[in-house]
């Protein structure tokens, strides 16, 4: 593959890899491709898989040949038998650990919509957004947002997935979200776009996928888990349980970053994302929890309790990525990983005299 033109919008550059499987992996993704090594990853029993580094990425190298792929590899890699095959071992594990996680959520007599807002009122994450609001330094909002990168630059791409699996009303639902996730088909709108700003003021590297080697596996798990539920139509209920747990919990996060920003001297470019967010996603949470998640299971009743299981999925897996930004800050150290780190240089123009500086870490 040629290298892009505009490295803004992928491939993404292949990341460094995290363990034997992940090697094994990149090694092969450079070269034409070819049948893997048979039983490569053999039976894969991490003793987490939803904290594994090596797990994690060998997923996320999977699942990124089906959005823009990688810089330098082969695009003939998407649909090779043996690489789907080494996918579905990882996903395995992957799955069991979400299912163990989260249980079997019961659909109660409310219905789907009633079951949703149970779930996401027993929702008791780390505080993550107040402390971003309140607390968090300069360098410790750069970090949210490296994290937020692998997925914001991408935003809606997952859960498009559903579009082709889905009819009737709970397909009208979803295009009304999506077409106000890509901005109404204007490129200035979408919200990749509004978030690649963000990442600008901050003086962040904007390539898509510019930031993978810098996130840990927790990170890659909440990537991992849209394209698990997005890449297999039996979890499309899921999928949309999953994008309806994000609509519902979207608002007032998303305000308390816009004041995070602002509390740290951030002008309204920087902060036009998640305000944006705060007006679309108060709308987006009744079409999502009523109109699509409602819609699809008066039309396969069965799938109630597969949509509930994605909601609780999305909480859970998130609540983990929080507690690890939280866990690492409280101890005096960065949320993301240490090897090779690089420096971004922050524009004298983006940012407040007293906040400018490098931030190490993100590569």
């Amino acid at each position: 593959m040629p290298e892009p033109t505009d490295r803004r919008y992928g491939p993404a550059p292949l990341p460094r890899p995290r363990g034997p499987l992940s090697t094994a992996l990149v090694r092969a993704l450079r070269r034409a491709p070819h049948d893997l090594a048979a039983g490569l990853g053999g039976d894969l029993d991490p003793a987490d898989p939803l904290t594994d580094e090596d797990l994690q990425l060998t997923l996320f190298l999977c699942y990124e040949l089906h959005y823009r792929g990688w810089r330098g590899v082969d695009e003939g890699w998407e649909w090779q038998p043996s690489l789907l095959a080494l996918r579905a071992r990882a996903e395995r594990p992957f799955e069991a650990a979400l299912r163990r996680l989260v249980g079997s959520p019961p659909v109660p007599s409310g219905g789907v919509a009633a079951g949703l807002a149970e779930i996401v009122a027993a929702d008791d994450g780390p505080p993550l957004a107040a402390t971003l609001q309140r607390h968090a330094d300069l360098t410790q909002f750069r970090e949210f947002v490296a994290h937020r990168s692998v997925y914001h630059l991408r935003e809606a791409d997952p859960h498009s997935w559903a579009l082709p699996r889905l009819g009737g009303p709970a397909k009208a639902a979803l295009v009304e979200i999506q077409t106000d996730e890509y901005g109404n088909g204007r490129l200035d709108r979408m919200h990749a776009e509004l978030f690649r700003r963000t990442l600008d003021r901050l003086g962040l590297d904007t390539g898509y996928g510019a930031h993978l080697d810098a996130v840990p596996a927790v990170t890659l798990a909440t990537n991992n888990l849209m394209s698990l539920f997005g890449l297999h139509r039996r979890l499309r209920g899921a999928l949309l349980g999953h994008l309806a747990a994000y609509e519902m919990t979207s608002s007032l996060p998303n305000r308390r970053y816009g004041n995070g920003l602002r509390r740290l001297g951030l002008d309204e470019v920087a902060t036009r994302f998640y305000d944006e967010h705060v007006e679309a996603d108060a709308v987006h949470e009744q079409i999502a929890a009523h109109d699509l998640c409602g819609g699809l299971v008066r039309v396969e009743p069965t799938l109630a309790g597969d949509v509930l299981f994605g909601a609780a999925a999305a909480l859970a897996v998130d609540r983990m990525f929080a507690a690890h930004l939280l866990d690492s800050w409280a101890a005096g150290r960065s949320s993301l990983r240490a090897p090779a780190p690089r420096t971004i240089s922050v524009p004298a123009t983006a940012l407040p005299s007293t906040a400018a500086g490098p931030l190490a870490g993100v590569a």
